[in-house]
């Protein structure tokens, strides 16, 4: 079929199969560069690691420079690899950006410089000023507006604080020159060479993760902004634009692809679901990291949750093009794995666990609440603690570690049923990458619990492709979503429920009974 297509194709970039994309992968702990072909297969990746910095605790920070920098050596390094393989850079005909969402940067407008490190996503600083801000008049309805509850998660939290306690930042403000991003708009304004090109942009995926955003026109909210007493015309805010498109991003202004434009950006999440290829109302997609991200599409108006979801942008890829997502966040998943691992001694590596779990037909009975810290969405119960039900003479260590995997299968269960009841679209099928995807007992489990097929991509690296995919579609590497649809096909697993429905539902039964039961052991 592709070979058909690329056949109809007349101009430069699509006549040949001979065409790449790049996409530059900045997440939390690490950045890359990874460059696809046309059939969506990386050819050639660079990855550094970067330093974490936490001056107290509960804060976490990123040098913003050295962010910077990792990405221009990753780009540096990928490509280095591309051409040793005997491929020419001209070929690479646009980069896209996916990125750490939430995590806030500040710099001064006339110079470009940070004026304090990356406040990243997971800090929680921000505790005591946010619930200040609970109680101030019409907090209730903050949501029906942006999509977020207020909590230390989105970026305004950060961005208070700041003003609050860096003289620095303070004074930029007053004199109209802070400029504020996520870390999508600070890569794409350094990388266009900051005061240079002025390139100051952020695409809907990040722009909805601030709080200043109105989830219907996907522009900035007059009553969102006044609502945290901030003056709109002290503060420079990045233009929000769609997520794939050929100008409004600019170009790399330096290094080894200097002149290539930047065409598509996502957050991660909402990037993962493009490179699951979540087109379509109803489609899903799980990443099974430390924690779990569930993004589940419900069209093309947002929905509001009343069942302790997020609302969110999946992409926007223009006119006829939009849709939203619901998001629901799971706090401990593969780190539930590191927990047997570490405290417990049960196997010496976490990819052993399901060997383990494997040696029983079943959990003997045991529920584990793996409420490490109180319990995420759909729940919502901070003073929930991780308690394991059921224990008797009989319980084996491989019951112990079915159960363990069982608890990230039954809470995305419980997401993805408040995600129906929200939406009104029944789920067709859940897409999933992650580490612990690779478990093949893990998600045959997930399929028999939610009773629908789970597909899992041979190629993972679908966070990256996501932000390929909508830099791509831009300069037309690929000419449209319908394009896209026989893309990390190839060697796909299908894992299909095996279990009887009323045995699911008695199981998951069981699980609800031992949430009610972890309630308020941390008072």
């Amino acid at each position: 079929m592709l070979a058909a297509i690329r056949n109809k194709m007349g101009d430069t970039t699509k006549g040949s199969h001979d065409v790449f994309v790049g996409s530059i992968d900045q997440g939390t702990t690490s950045t890359r560069f990874l460059i696809f072909n046309r059939d969506g297969e990386p050819v050639a990746s660079h990855q550094i690691e970067f330093k974490q910095i936490y001056p107290q605790s509960g804060w976490h920070e990123h040098d913003p420079l050295e962010i910077i920098t990792s990405v221009e050596q990753c780009i540096e390094g990928a490509v280095k690899d591309f051409e040793t393989q005997g491929h020419s850079s001209a070929k690479i005909k646009a980069v896209g950006i996916t990125n750490q969402r939430e995590t806030t940067v500040v710099w001064d407008y006339e110079t470009g410089e940070p004026l304090y490190n990356a406040i990243v996503w997971t800090d929680t600083r921000t505790q005591a000023l946010i619930r200040k801000i609970k109680l101030r008049l019409g907090a209730d309805r903050l949501q029906e507006l942006c999509g977020l509850p207020l909590s230390t998660y989105p970026s305004v939290g950060k961005l208070l604080w700041l003003l609050e306690n860096v003289p620095k930042v303070k004074e930029a403000y007053e004199k109209g020159n802070l400029a504020f991003g996520t870390i999508d708009a600070w890569l794409v304004y350094r990388l266009n060479g900051a005061t240079k090109k002025n390139v100051f942009v952020s695409d809907p995926t990040n722009a909805s993760r601030t709080c200043f955003m109105n989830l219907r026109t996907l522009d900035y909210d007059d009553q969102l902004i006044d609502f945290f007493r901030l003056d709109s015309s002290k503060l420079r805010l990045p233009k929000i634009v769609q997520s794939s498109h050929p100008e409004v991003y600019g170009k790399l202004e330096s290094g080894v692809l200097k002149g290539v434009p930047i065409t598509g950006c996502l957050g991660d999440q909402s990037a993962a679901l493009v490179g699951q290829k979540g087109f379509t109302p109803g489609l899903a997609k799980n990443t099974y990291g430390t924690g779990c991200f569930l993004l589940y599409n419900v069209g093309d108006q947002p929905v509001f949750s009343t069942h302790g979801l997020l609302g969110t942008v999946a992409y926007d890829f223009g006119k006829g093009k939009r849709m939203y997502a619901l998001e629901g966040s799971i706090a401990v998943a593969g780190s539930s794995v590191k927990f047997l691992v570490d405290n417990f001694g049960f196997v010496e590596s976490s990819n052993k666990i399901s060997e383990l779990a494997s040696t029983v037909e079943d959990n003997g009975g045991c529920v584990f609440v793996t409420a490490f810290s109180g319990l995420f969405a759909p729940y919502w119960i901070d003073d929930a603690r991780g308690t394991i039900y059921g224990i008797t003479a009989y319980t084996q260590r491989g019951h112990l570690a079915r159960a363990t995997l069982e608890a990230t299968c039954f809470q995305t269960q419980a997401i993805l049923s408040a995600m129906e009841k929200d939406s009104g679209h029944k789920l067709a099928e859940l897409a999933v990458d992650g580490g612990m995807s690779n478990s093949d007992l893990c998600m045959q489990t997930q399929s028999d619990l939610i009773q629908i097929p789970v597909i899992r991509p041979k190629m993972r690296e679908t966070t990256a492709l996501g932000a390929a995919i909508a830099a791509g579609l831009a300069v037309g590497v690929w000419d449209s979503i319908d394009e896209l649809k026989d893309i990390n096909v190839e060697g796909r697993t299908v894992f299909k429920p095996q279990m009887e429905e009323a045995k699911s539902k008695e199981m998951f039964g069981r699980w609800e009974k031992a949430v009610q039961m972890s309630k308020g052991w941390s008072s």
